[in-house]
């Protein structure tokens, strides 16, 4: 077994391993411990990958070739600010999230003194400064970058993704404040143009090379090749893979991921969105093809008052109140009831964080009749939903949780799936398969094809 692959996931829970045989294309071994990251990150690795070498007879697992991805730490933590709400704003917040990041603060207009403040307290990895189309408004992000200049060492990455005729004067401005300024091409260049992927390798190059060392992910580089990526960008990465496929290789289409997290919900759109009647007009800032959004009030540990709001008008199982309490402190579910209770959770959970993710239509009447106006991507004739995630995957009824994720007949405006295939990440591996799609993209594919489970 020389063509063995590790695929890495430095999470703040777990750390997660998973051991690929390349030539025979399938998953030699997995490992999921608890993450060192507070004492030293290699420690968890070594365990995990102990654990690989007990289950296969494999040694030297530290000589193979490794990569990794991390959410580590806290995860890359970027704050926004733009200019107008649904403009810059919402251009800046779609670069971070679509670069796997956490978003910390979200700031329009020019920021306050006590925003500023608010800023340097919540010590972010990167802050990334937009506003003005190019050649367009030049006040708002030269003022942001003013108020940026005057914070103080929580504050080290800056990106300026605005108004590129304001580089020279914000260049100035933060010439001799030791902080580490990058500048790419704006994220909206002009009214309606969406352009967020230069500005997407400037956060993920960043990543790589500054902020892994300051999280103190960089030691386990004595066994891994690179952290090349956050963990939710591994995760869109292999969306991407399995929508388009690869080299003549047809993937699965439009698709929507689910990934349901302690603290979070992602949702992972790869579709572009286009309204599915011609008599519709879209409305808005354009969609990525490629989105990600990320549901911080949507957590299966930590977010459960808000969980516990949303079933207030829903039948619960017997004892609910209870036993959710119970979820509050660590507990997980085992009993018949508290499986019931979980599940239902989840189940509202994916139906509130899709609906989210997904567009919407307005009727609005004009003097000519009556208009459709679509807000964000029609999802309606997405084809494929994959559910990833504890509560999805080792649940007892992972279809059940996934249909909550479809379109409703009593809520017709909202642009849900109508009638998609649905598989689970039964293995865990998508974030594996976005790993391995860097660099074997064909076996990523191949990989994600035999394991992933559809039901």
């Amino acid at each position: 077994m020389d063509n063995i692959r590790l695929l890495i996931d430095f999470g703040s829970t777990f750390t997660k391993v998973v051991a690929v045989d390349l030539t025979k294309e399938e998953i030699v071994a997995t490992a999921r411990v608890p993450s060192t990251v507070e004492s030293d990150i290699t420690v968890g690795l070594g365990e995990a990958l102990r654990k690989i070498e007990e289950n296969t007879g494999i040694g030297n697992l530290e000589e193979k070739e490794a990569l990794a991805c991390s959410s580590a730490a806290g995860g890359l933590r970027m704050v926004c600010a733009g200019f107008v709400p649904e403009l810059t704003s919402k251009a800046a917040n779609l670069a971070a999230l679509g670069a796997g990041a956490k978003v910390v603060g979200y700031y329009s207009y020019k920021l306050t003194q006590k925003e500023a403040r608010e800023i340097e307290a919540s010590a972010p990895d990167i802050v990334l400064l937009a506003g003005g189309t190019d050649g367009g408004d030049e006040k708002v992000i030269i003022h942001n970058a003013e108020m940026l200049s005057r914070t103080g060492k929580n504050i080290t990455n800056i990106i300026i993704a605005g108004n590129k005729t304001t580089h020279d004067d914000i260049k100035t401005i933060l010439r001799e404040n030791n902080k580490n300024v990058i500048y790419t091409k704006n994220v909206m260049p002009e009214i309606g143009t969406l352009d967020v992927a230069p500005c997407n390798r400037e956060i993920r190059e960043l990543f790589m090379k500054n902020i892994i060392e300051a999280k103190g992910i960089a030691r386990a580089k004595a066994i891994i090749k690179d952290v090349i990526m956050p963990t939710p960008s591994a995760v869109l990465e292999a969306a991407r893979l399995l929508a388009d496929g690869r080299d003549g290789d047809k993937g699965f289409g439009a698709l929507i991921v689910i990934d349901v997290g302690g603290a979070t919900t992602d949702v992972h759109s790869i579709a572009d969105g286009k309204p599915a009647r011609p008599d519709t007009i879209v409305a808005g800032l354009p969609e990525p093809y490629e989105k990600r959004t990320v549901e911080g009030d949507l957590g299966l540990k930590y977010n459960l008052d808000r969980l516990t709001e949303l079933c207030k008008d829903r039948e619960t199982p017997p004892g609910f109140e209870e036993i959710v309490r119970s979820f509050h402190e660590g507990k997980l579910p085992q009993t018949e009831e508290e499986i019931a209770c979980h599940r239902l959770l989840t189940c509202l959970t994916v139906e509130a964080a899709v609906s989210r993710h997904a567009g919407r239509i307005e009727v609005v009447y004009s003097p000519t009749g009556e208009r459709l106006v679509q807000y964000g991507k029609d999802l309606t004739g997405v084809k494929t939903v994959i559910g990833t995630g504890g509560p999805v995957i080792f649940s007892d009824n992972s279809r059940e949780i996934l249909s909550h994720a479809l379109y409703r007949e009593e809520n017709p405006f909202i642009l849900k799936p109508k009638n998609p295939d649905f598989y689970v990440d039964a293995e865990y591996i998508l974030y594996a398969v976005g790993l391995l799609s860097q660099t074997d993209p064909k076996r990523a594919l191949n990989l994600a094809r035999k394991y992933l489970k559809r039901i």
